[in-house]
C-alpha cells in the first residue's frame, strides 16, 4: 500500500555500551533554538496574524452549527488584560492560578495569562469537581498547591465542588467563576516587566499525575520544558512551518498531551485548534464525528481509543472518510498502545478512500517530559514501535532482568515534583536521568536505526506461583488484537496463581452484534455478555490463543467479560480512557478470586475446564 509522502525529520542515532551493561542512545540530529517564554510565539503570531484565528469552539446550544472563534491578536490582547489582575493579585508559584474546569475559551486565556506573566498555573481534572462524591483529589491537590485563585466555569456544575472542596480546604483562597472579571483590568507596564522577567526555570505549569496508583503528584514543568520540547516536535514535524496545524481536538488541557503537546503545537506554528467536544467512548463520540466531517485537518491527534471509535465510524460514513483524508498529512497516538487491528484497519479505510495510506507517528514520554522523549518518524508495521530518542534528549537503557529500563535526561525533563522532594530523589537516578518506569526492547538488536518498541511497565509485571515472570504490556497487546472486536482493552491477572487470566472491558456494540440483539434496544447488559454466542466466541478465541503454544507465562485460560465498564471516578481509567492494570485489580479483587474460583460467568479454556470437571 502506497504511504502519502510527508517530510518528518530524521533522527539518525547512535549507541555507546558501556562496561556496566548500561547503553546511551542520542540523536546526531541537532536540539534549533527555542523561546524562553512559553508566550513568545503567541505574541509573534498576534503582530503577524493578528486577524487569523487561534482557537474555535461550537457557539452554543442554540446555534449549534456555528463557530465561535478567538484570533491571536484578541487572544493576546485578553492575555495582558489577565495578566496584569494576576500580577495585581501577587500570585506566583507558591500561591498559583488553578482552573477546576475544562476545554474552552476562558480555560484558554487564564492559563496563557499565567504563563504570559510568570504565574503558575494548574489545571485540575474536572473529574475531581464534577464526578466525584466525597472530593478527595481535589482536597489533595489544593493542599499541595496552596491556590492564591481558583477558577471554575459559570454554571451548577461545581457549585458542590467548590462549596465542598474548596471551600473546605481553603475557604479564604479568591474563587472567580466569570472570567470578564479579570478582563476588564487595563493592563499597566507591569505586565511587560513581569513578561521580560519570566526565565527558563520560572514554573510554569504544576501538573497533577494521573493519582492512578497513589496520590497525584505535582510535576514541574518549566518554561525551558514547554518551549524546548515544542521545538523537538518542530524537528519531528517540520512541514508545520509552512503548513499550520488545523486541529479537532478533545485531549483535557490537565494532561501533557492535550494542554502542552497540542496547544503548543497550535501555539507555536500559528495554527487553529477546534475544541471537539465529543469523547472517545461509546455514546460521546458523536459531537466528535461531526466536527470531523467539517473540519478537514493536517495533523491529527489522539489516544488509541479514539483511534478504535474512529474506525468504527469510518465503516459506514463516507463523508467522514473524505473529510478525514482530504488534506491529512500525519496521523498520531500516545498515551498507550494502538491495537494492531485498529492500525491496520485504518490502513484499509485510508487507501479505500484516497488510494493511500497516512503514516503513523508515535513516542514514548510523560508529564515529566513535557511530554515528547522518544518518537518515531517513520513507516512501520508495528504499532508498538517507539521510535528513539528526539533531539536534545539522552537516553540511559538499564538491563532489568531480561529487560531494559528506559531513562531520559535533556532540557524537557522536570526538575522535580512540587514540595515533594522524597519522590523527586525517588524518580532520578544518581546521573540526574529521570525514570518513566517503563520497559522498551531492540526492534532489531543490530541496528539502532531501527529504535525500539514498547516493553511494558515495570510495576505492572508480576511473578506466577511458579516463579514465572509475566510482562504485561506486551501480552496485554496480543490479546487485545487476538480478541478484537469483542473486548476493547483487559486486565491480566495471576499475580501467585498457577494459571493467567484476563477481565476483559467487552465492546458492547461487537457483543450486541453477535448476540443478535440490536444496538438500540436497552437490555440487560449482563445477559447480552452471558450469551451463549458470546460466551462461545470467547472460549473459541481462549483455544486458538492456547494453541499458539508461548509458555505460561504468554498463554491465558481463562477471561471474565466485565458487567461494569472501568470507574473514572475510582481512577480505572484516565480522562483519556487509558485503563489502570493496578486499579482495576485492587477494587476488584472479589472479582479476579471469582475468575480461579470456578464461577459460571467465568469462560474457560478447553484444558481448564477439563481440569475443573466441567465444559467450556
Amino acid at each position: 500500500m502506497r504511504v502519502r509522502s510527508v517530510p518528518l525529520g530524521p533522527l539518525p542515532s547512535t549507541l555507546t555500551r558501556r562496561r556496566d551493561g548500561t547503553m546511551i542512545v542520542r540523536t546526531t540530529a541537532p536540539l534549533g533554538e527555542y523561546p524562553k517564554r512559553a508566550t513568545e510565539r503567541l505574541v509573534y503570531w498576534a503582530e503577524r496574524t493578528p486577524a487569523r484565528p487561534m482557537l474555535a469552539w461550537r457557539r452554543s446550544a442554540t446555534q449549534p452549527d456555528e463557530w465561535a472563534t478567538l484570533t491571536y491578536g484578541d487572544a493576546l490582547a485578553a492575555v495582558r488584560r489577565i495578566g496584569q489582575a494576576l500580577v495585581d493579585r501577587g500570585l506566583s508559584a507558591e500561591r498559583p492560578v488553578a482552573i477546576l474546569s475544562g476545554n474552552d475559551r476562558d480555560h484558554a486565556l487564564l492559563s496563557l495569562a499565567a504563563l504570559h506573566v510568570g504565574v503558575a498555573v494548574t489545571p485540575i481534572s474536572p473529574a475531581y469537581s464534577v464526578a466525584s462524591r466525597d472530593f478527595a483529589m481535589l482536597k489533595h491537590a489544593l493542599r499541595l498547591l496552596t491556590p492564591g485563585l481558583v477558577f471554575a466555569a459559570r454554571g451548577t456544575a461545581f457549585d458542590r465542588s467548590i462549596e465542598g472542596g474548596v471551600m473546605n480546604v481553603a475557604p479564604n483562597v479568591e474563587v472567580i467563576r466569570d472570567i470578564e472579571t479579570l478582563l476588564a483590568t487595563t493592563p499597566t507596564d507591569a505586565v511587560a516587566r513581569a513578561h521580560q522577567a519570566v526565565a527558563p526555570d520560572t514554573i510554569a505549569k504544576i501538573l497533577l499525575t494521573s493519582g492512578s496508583t497513589a496520590l497525584p503528584k505535582g510535576v514541574i514543568n518549566t518554561h525551558q520544558m514547554l518551549c524546548s520540547n515544542q521545538q523537538m516536535i518542530a524537528h519531528i514535524l517540520p512541514f508545520l512551518s509552512e503548513d499550520p496545524p488545523v486541529l479537532v481536538d478533545w485531549l483535557p488541557w490537565h494532561h501533557t498531551f492535550g494542554g502542552n503537546h497540542n496547544i503548543g503545537l497550535v501555539i507555536h506554528h500559528g495554527g487553529t485548534l477546534y475544541i471537539d467536544e465529543g469523547r472517545p467512548v461509546p455514546g460521546q463520540f458523536a459531537p466528535s464525528v461531526r466536527n470531523l466531517r467539517e473540519i478537514a485537518t493536517n495533523v491529527y491527534l489522539n489516544v488509541p481509543r479514539g483511534y478504535e471509535e474512529l474506525v468504527k465510524a469510518m465503516r459506514t460514513d463516507d463523508v467522514l472518510r473524505k473529510t478525514f483524508f482530504s488534506r491529512m498529512r500525519v496521523l498520531f497516538y500516545a498515551a498507550a498502545a494502538l491495537a494492531q487491528h485498529v492500525k491496520e484497519e485504518l490502513d484499509e479505510l485510508a487507501v479505500a478512500t484516497c488510494g493511500e495510506r497516512m503514516i503513523l507517528v508515535t513516542g514514548l514520554g510523560a508529564t515529566e517530559s513535557a511530554p515528547m522523549a522518544l518518537c518515531r518518524t517513520w513507516d512501520s508495521p508495528l504499532s508498538i514501535a517507539i521510535g528513539v530518542p528526539v533531539p536534545g534528549v539522552e537516553a540511559k537503557l538499564v538491563p532489568h532482568g531480561d529487560k531494559l529500563e528506559v531513562r531520559v535526561k535533556g532540557p524537557n525533563v522536570t526538575p522535580g515534583y512540587w514540595r515533594q522532594e522524597e519522590l523527586t530523589r525517588k524518580a532520578f537516578d544518581d546521573e540526574g536521568f529521570y525514570s518513566f518506569g517503563d520497559c522498551v526492547r531492540f526492534i532489531d538488536p543490530g541496528d539502532i536505526r531501527a529504535g525500539f518498541a514498547f516493553d511494558g511497565r515495570l510495576a505492572e509485571d508480576f511473578k506466577m506461583s511458579t516463579g514465572t515472570w509475566v510482562n504485561v504490556g506486551p501480552l496485554r497487546a496480543r490479546v487485545i488484537a487476538h480478541f478484537a472486536p469483542i473486548v476493547r482493552d483487559a486486565v491480566i491477572t495471576g499475580h501467585d496463581r498457577d494459571e493467567i487470566g484476563i477481565l476483559a472491558v467487552p465492546d458492547l456494540d461487537a457483543c450486541r452484534a453477535l448476540s443478535g440483539t440490536k444496538n438500540d434496544e436497552k437490555g440487560d447488559v449482563a445477559s447480552v455478555l452471558a450469551h451463549p454466542s458470546v460466551t462461545a466466541w470467547v472460549a473459541d478465541r481462549l483455544a486458538s490463543f492456547a494453541a499458539a503454544g508461548a509458555g505460561s507465562s504468554k498463554s491465558l485460560t481463562r477471561a471474565m467479560l466485565l458487567v461494569e465498564p472501568p470507574s473514572l471516578d475510582a481512577l480505572e481509567v484516565t480522562d483519556k480512557g487509558s485503563l489502570n492494570q493496578r486499579a482495576m485489580l485492587t477494587r476488584r479483587a472479589a472479582l479476579v478470586d471469582e475468575l480461579y474460583a470456578g464461577s459460571p460467568r467465568v469462560i474457560l479454556s478447553a484444558a481448564a475446564a477439563e481440569t475443573q470437571g466441567r465444559v467450556s
